[in-house]
């Protein structure tokens, strides 16, 4: 469904990334893709305003605005990481309405393969109702095609095909989620890199199969209350003690306004933000995931990988919705002097 053009920033060029920390080889760099998502397919609704909380009783209320805008953690990923140059390929499904043609549109104007999402007449697309004010937001999530991955649709054909896999909604895949050690295994065994951001579990309980993936996962970017819930703990240093116990190699916490600290062993780097204003922060986070990986897989420094990482963050907090505000390779390396 996707058309690709060959970009190039500086001396990078697609299938050219040099060998990364984690020691990929230059088989790897000539398979189809760089990085391989499953796709958590939505349109998001977000409602604007000073005081967006409704009210029963059939009372109506004004609020300031609305944007409507393709959403999904692995879809806005995937579409910041062909912006950085990535070649991308997203599995996936969306309903066969307006709502799945506005995903399958903003994924292609982006750049990323959309060969791999089925148009299934039988799904809804997901759905996210987004109300935000000022400060804080709230979000009432249909389901629909948003977890429509199946163990059976993740092929080692699939996984062959790139070089390395990110899994950005962990709580959300449910009918992936009882299968992700076995997918990470697998992925691992066939020479893929891996990396994690489990974004909030909806039914709070912080589980599952998530202590068999972890330490499957080269790289883990949670938020700190993520990171809290996950270990249990009340302070962050103690939640990353722990992180490193199951078997972590490296941890990118993303600290919201404070910016984001990454952990390697003994080494923590830091870096701040200036404080975004006028946008919601939908899809910072996971364009911050894929600013990590863009520098990661060309084998940056870590420090410059966190430093990409919340660049790319902080330009879309400042916009409204997870699109709007994501940089391109260009603008990267202009911010960060590479």
């Amino acid at each position: 469904m996707a058309t690709f053009q060959s970009r190039s920033h500086a001396d990078f060029t697609y299938g050219s990334f040099p060998v990364s920390e984690k020691g990929m080889s230059g088989q790897l760099s000539t398979r189809r893709y760089d990085v391989i998502v499953f796709g958590d397919t939505c349109v998001d609704l977000i409602v604007t305003g000073t005081d967006v909380v409704p009210r029963f009783g059939q009372v109506e209320k004004w609020v300031d605005d609305y944007t409507l805008e393709m959403g999904g953690s692995c879809c806005l990923f995937a579409c910041q990481a062909a912006k950085l140059g990535l070649r991308v390929g997203l599995l996936g499904r969306v309903g066969d309405d307006g709502f799945g043609r506005l995903v399958l549109q903003r994924l292609e104007e982006s750049g990323v393969d959309t060969q791999h999402v089925m148009v299934d007449p039988s799904l809804k697309t997901g759905l996210g109702i987004a109300l935000c004010k000022p400060d804080d937001r709230a979000i009432l999530t249909y389901e629909g095609s948003l977890s429509a991955v199946w163990p059976d649709d993740v092929t080692d054909e699939y996984l062959m095909s790139a070089r390395h896999l990110h899994h950005g909604s962990f709580f959300l895949h449910t009918r992936l989620r009882p299968h992700m050690p076995d997918i990470f295994q697998r992925a691992r065994r066939l020479g893929l890199s891996t990396s994690l951001d489990i974004n909030w579990d909806p039914e709070e309980r912080w589980n599952s199969t998530l202590p068999d993936v972890l330490p499957l996962s080269d790289v883990f970017m949670p938020n700190e209350q993520e990171a809290l819930c996950l270990s249990g703990c009340a302070q962050l240093e103690d939640a990353v003690a722990w992180l490193f116990s199951q078997g972590m190699s490296i941890v990118a916490m993303k600290l919201g306004a404070d910016g984001a600290r990454l952990y390697h062993g003994e080494n923590v780097h830091r870096c701040a933000v200036e404080p975004a204003t006028g946008g919601d922060s939908i899809g910072a986070g996971d364009s911050f995931d894929a600013g990590f990986l863009a520098g990661w897989l060309r084998g940056l420094p870590l420090e410059q990988c966190l430093d990409i990482a919340c660049y790319c963050g902080q330009s879309v907090a400042s916009k409204t919705g997870g699109l709007q505000g994501q940089p391109n390779w260009g603008d990267v390396c202009k911010a960060v002097g590479i």
